[in-house]
């Protein structure tokens, strides 16, 4: 059995065109050296029943021995503050702000401090491993700590406050329950010792949600806190609990106030990683890990359930101790991507031997696109790098409990799937949830991921390289543009192409990529979308961070979390997210058919439909026999259509002209439809019984000469390679393609002429 984990990496930028820089970052604990060899994937899919792993090695100088070490990632957000001479003043010192906890019980946990922990000196606001609150100062090896009576409450706002009052040698410590009934009051107030003078350790940066391991202005940090912080206030003074409460309320604090040394408001620059001080002192922070913003605060009231309407009511950061946004590595291999080179999915294998163990070969995926305005071919395959991301180390496969009762079978684990069930600091999927139970709504491609590689996991990246090892079969050459590309450059990424073909799974779309796709269509550009659940999810990318994407799942959709209430806005954008369903911009107005089932169960054939024998669709079927079942085969579930697929639905905007060819509508009980399909509940909801649970494959003219056919199936790109390549479901990709690289116009779809029996009935 081959090892995919003793070696790890990722390469920075994820994306680069050529004569561009792409820099692999690597890591292994067990071995000092490998193999390298730079490829091109054609296939990255290890199925013996298919194409199997295809690589094209076009020999590089960084080909050959890469000497390695081990470069440990460190996961954990919080919020770093660099010295500074207002932090120095020497007497009295106090503190407030609201907290929510999500995961008290977790372990010792720091709130706010500046404190070095090789040294103990400094002061620091924390949870212990009781869940109870602690004020301690420490200096010159002694330490003085208040400690509360009572334990918080997890997931409940309360003010903490706290001070050290030199004069009377007293430290305080309070907090109070914002909603102190109903056995929700854990209000209480401790005091003990103080010094009665104290210097404060120099060159020692302040933290909130973590404390520094030692000194310098970006430290290690330990003791991360799950949970929210809203509007932390820092004083030169020891106030009492009204003055410092009524401090943390107040929006905007006095900066002439002389005693005030930081008043952080975490509704300012909301998508960026900075945090900004109101004093008159700027101790403005920077963020790391990427904890989540756009949080509500302790003072949300249900108002809005948009930030940007109400910034004041999002003042809070949700830190987590598993954040992970940036491993940091520093890289090993560096090359330039030659002018000369093809676009493409590109990884560095990296080979090696353990002893007498199993062999190690591991993969580090990246993307060369197509220069923008610079195509070498009339076609482009458009690489799915929202998706993948979404998707990055996902581990639901044993998170989620419900897993093998959806798969109607026990759950076979990789070796990657182990490695992750181990290793959750390589931070997980859009899919998973935070070891606090909030959901990861951030993801990032600077660090490893491992289902984003060849033999990695199928889903996504492994079942897209199918449709790419079929262009090469049949001899068809492509241009990749990825989907962050078109995010940041919109349709003029696209508009070089005469035809544009989305993958097995484009699930993840923000607002520009959706507008790109529309205007490319519009302007008589050819679509042809091989896959299901696409364009399904609204997101947002980072607006200066390259290939950091964010999904708020909301309480709609096909989802395994749900976020906060008041929380469904991007924090990167201020868009809604959720469903593009729900933003009025459903998949069928763009590609004629759009999400409604998974079916892991197994997978079927399609039926032919009426509309076949069209004499308008003579050059998609021809060479089919229509009277046999289409796609009775393929390495996922033995058919065409199957895990995801999706169907003409005119209510939802299949367009008029819409040809419905073929459909899969007998898809059994493992057929589960999606949660906005479900108005009520009954018996007859799945497969077996629900004639809306099926895949649809459609075609249809846009403007200008243009036109989109769909499949709706993930499937069908695993059934391309079936019987050497000689099926139905290549021959009809391949007719649809190479009509659609042909310029000339369909006939017969002119604006007074529908097709009824093309069109979906209603149910």
């Amino acid at each position: 059995m081959t090892d995919t984990t003793a070696v790890l990496g990722y390469a920075w930028p994820l994306v680069v065109s050529p004569g561009e820089e792409v820099a692999f970052h690597l890591s292994s604990a067990t071995l000092d050296t490998a193999e390298a060899t730079l490829l091109r994937v054609r296939s990255a899919d290890p199925d013996p029943n298919g194409p199997g792993l295809r690589f094209h090695q076009p020999g590089t100088p960084i080909d050959g021995p890469v000497a390695l070490r081990n470069q440990p990632l460190r996961p954990g957000s919080c919020a770093i503050i660099p010295d500074s001479p207002a932090l120095n003043r020497a007497g009295a010192l106090s503190l407030g702000l609201f907290l929510f906890p999500t995961a008290p019980l977790a372990g010792p946990q720091t709130i706010i401090a500046r404190w070095r922990d090789d040294t103990a000196e400094g002061w620091r606001l924390a949870l212990n491993a009781e869940a109870r609150l602690e004020f301690t100062v420490g200096a010159a090896g002694r330490q003085w700590r208040a400690t509360a009576p009572r334990p918080v409450m997890e997931r409940e706002w309360i003010f903490v406050c706290a001070s050290l009052d030199p004069a009377a040698g007293r430290i305080t410590l309070t907090q109070s329950s914002l909603d102190a009934q109903a056995g929700r009051d854990t209000g209480c107030t401790a005091t003990a010792q103080a010094p009665e003078g104290i210097a404060w350790p120099a060159d020692t940066a302040l933290t909130i949600a973590a404390h520094a391991l030692e000194a310098g202005a970006a430290p290690r940090t330990a003791g991360h806190f799950d949970g929210k912080i809203d509007r932390p206030r820092l004083l030169s003074a020891a106030r009492d609990t009204p003055a410092l409460r009524a401090l943390a309320e107040t929006l905007a604090p006095d900066p002439a106030d002389p005693d005030l040394i930081a008043a952080w408001d975490f509704s300012r620059d909301m998508s960026t990683d900075t945090v900004r001080d109101l004093s008159a002192n700027r101790l403005d922070g920077t963020l790391r890990h990427m904890p989540m913003r756009a949080a509500t605060g302790a003072n949300w009231d249900g108002r809005t359930v948009q930030w940007t309407e109400a910034p004041h009511l999002y003042g809070a950061i949700h830190f987590h101790s598993d954040d992970m946004h940036d491993a940091g590595w520093s890289p090993d291999l560096r090359l330039t991507i030659p002018e000369d080179w093809r676009s493409g999915f590109y990884a560095l294998r990296l080979r090696a031997r353990q002893g007498s163990e199993d062999p190690v070969e591991s993969f580090v995926a990246f993307f060369v696109r197509a220069p923008l305005g610079k195509p070498r071919s009339r076609l482009a395959f458009v690489a799915s790098t929202a998706t993948f991301l979404a998707y990055a180390n996902s581990a639901l496969r044993l998170d989620q409990v419900h897993a093998e009762a959806m798969l109607e079978g026990l759950i076979a684990l990789s070796r990657d799937d182990v490695y992750l069930q181990e290793h959750r600091e390589l931070g997980l999927s859009t899919y998973d949830t935070h070891s606090d139970g909030s959901g990861w709504c951030y993801s990032t491609a600077r660090r490893p991921i491992i289902n984003m590689r060849p033999r990695g996991a199928t889903f996504n990246y492994g079942n897209d390289t199918h449709i790419l090892d079929w262009l090469e079969e049949t001899g068809q050459d492509y241009d990749i543009v990825t989907d962050d590309d078109i995010h940041h450059h919109g349709a003029q990424t696209l508009s070089p192409y005469r035809c544009v073909i989305t993958g097995s799974h484009p699930e993840y779309f923000s607002r520009s990529m959706i507008e790109a796709f529309d205007s490319y269509q519009r302007a008589g550009g050819r679509h042809i979308y091989l896959g299901g659940n696409g364009f399904y999810w609204r997101i947002g990318w980072h607006p200066t961070q390259p290939h950091a994407m964010e999904i708020r799942r909301g309480m709609i959709g096909l989802r395994t979390w749900e976020g906060e209430p008041g929380e469904n806005a991007l924090s990167f954008t201020g868009e809604p997210s959720g469903l593009w369903r729900a933003s009025g911009r459903p998949p069928q107005r763009l590609v004629g058919v759009g999400f409604d089932a998974q079916v892991f169960t197994r997978s079927y054939p399609y039926e032919w439909r009426a509309p076949a024998r069209d004499p308008r669709i003579a050059w998609a079927v021809e060479g089919i026999d229509l009277d046999a079942p289409l796609g009775d085969f393929g390495l996922r579930g033995g058919g065409a259509a199957g895990l995801e697929v999706d169907r003409v639905e005119p209510t939802l905007g299949s367009p008029p002209h819409l040809l419905w060819l073929a459909t899969a509508d007998r898809l059994d009980y493992g057929g589960v439809p999606t949660l906005e399909e479900l108005r009520t509940l009954h018996r007859g909801t799945m497969g077996d019984q629900n004639a809306r649970v099926r895949a649809d494959i459609a075609f249809f003219p846009t403007a200008r000469g243009g036109a989109v056919f769909s499949t709706g199936s993930i499937a069908w790109a695993c059934a391309l390679s079936h019987n050497n390549y000689d099926n139905a479901v290549s021959r009809l990709t391949g007719n649809v393609l190479r009509r659609f690289l042909d310029p000339s116009p369909f006939e017969g779809f002119d604006t007074e002429e529908r097709s009824p029996e093309g069109v979906c009935p209603e149910a």
